[in-house]
């Protein structure tokens, strides 16, 4: 009499449940690792990211901080000149400014003098990005600070499958790193994908083609992916055909993507979420401008949000942050320019 064993059919992962995998993951593998910030322990995370990593590795690995981000961004660095790997939770990335100095001016200077002998594996991630009625102090992108401090690598992953492979990528890069999480995307189904079951990370600094085009180019990530590949279906009906490039990690960044993209639809629009004045887009721009300007068949245009806070009311939030619709208005003023 044969034994079967059935085994459960694959399913579809969400990007909260592709994070929590990529750190389960890395606790074990690596022994020096450490997780720490605000309720992440018995509480699971305010949005469940470490929910049971506690409970497995106990609280001296995954430790609930008080609330003050330069302390856990301080003792961080303190950990991580002692040899041990430190994941540093942000309950928001909006509070991310309350560790700012212990980022840029500790965190991020500490291989540039020690003259390469002090590696600072620290990963600072945390929940960022508006269109979900965060308001001022819950919606922020603001990638572009960290982006102008030397030393810090800029990590913000769309997918599930760049979501786990990526941060298992920033734990491993042995840089310090601030990871950019959407948070309207944690438990959006419709970007839920199977997972591959072997062990995988994606090393930073690759940008990915996410939809092939040859009359414009998108360049943009994080949420914005999705808002400009809905936009590049709307304009393949009125016979554009737009490629989309998500740039996954803003430093370092893949440029090479990008110029062989604009070579071949001689347009350029960049994308952020983060306001205008010297948001990522602008340096997007700004590269192609100084190295790949004689591919251009149009000035290279910025779509972000407009230079305000995020409001609270939903219709007054939507009129101030990039659209489908500005995408495409965008676009069809570039191809007739």
């Amino acid at each position: 009499m044969s034994l079967v064993v059935e085994h459960a059919a694959p399913v579809k992962k969400n990007y909260v449940t592709a994070l929590k995998e990529a750190l389960f993951e890395e606790m074990e593998r690596n022994p020096n690792l450490i997780c720490q910030g605000e309720d992440i322990g018995i509480l699971g995370g305010a949005f469940g990211v470490t929910e049971g990593l506690q409970a497995r590795y106990g609280a001296s690995r995954v430790v609930d901080m008080p609330i003050s981000e330069a302390c856990i961004v301080g003792s961080a660095v303190g950990l991580a000149l002692g040899g041990k790997t430190v994941m540093a939770e942000m309950q928001f990335i909006d509070f991310i400014s309350c560790g700012f100095d212990q980022i840029v001016n500790m965190m991020a200077t500490y291989h540039y003098r020690t003259a390469g002998e002090v590696n600072m594996p620290v990963v600072v991630r945390g929940p960022a990005g508006a269109y979900g009625g965060g308001a001022l102090y819950h919606s922020q992108m603001n990638e572009a600070w960290f982006c102008n401090s030397p030393g810090l690598r800029v990590v913000c992953p769309s997918t599930p499958y760049d979501a786990k492979g990526l941060l298992k990528g920033a734990l491993r890069d042995g840089n310090p790193c601030i990871f950019f999480e959407i948070k309207e995307l944690y438990r959006k189904r419709e970007i839920a994908e199977f997972l591959p079951e072997e062990d995988y990370a994606i090393p930073l600094g690759k940008a990915i083609v996410r939809r092939e085009g040859s009359d414009l180019t998108f360049v943009t990530y994080g949420q914005n992916v999705y808002h400009c590949l809905q936009a590049a279906v709307e304009l393949e009906k009125l016979g554009v055909n737009a490629e989309v490039i998500d740039i996954r990690t803003l430093v370092p960044l893949d440029e090479d993507t990008i110029f062989t993209s604009i070579a071949k639809t001689n347009h350029l629009i960049a994308v952020n979420e983060a306001p205008m004045t010297c948001g990522f887009a602008g340096e997007i721009v700004a590269r192609v401008s100084e190295k790949a300007f004689e591919y251009l068949d149009a000035p290279p245009m910025r779509i972000t949000r407009l230079d305000t806070p995020v409001p609270w009311a939903k219709p007054l939030e939507l009129h101030v942050l990039p659209s489908v619709e500005k995408l495409v208005n965008a676009a069809l003023k570039s191809v007739k320019f």
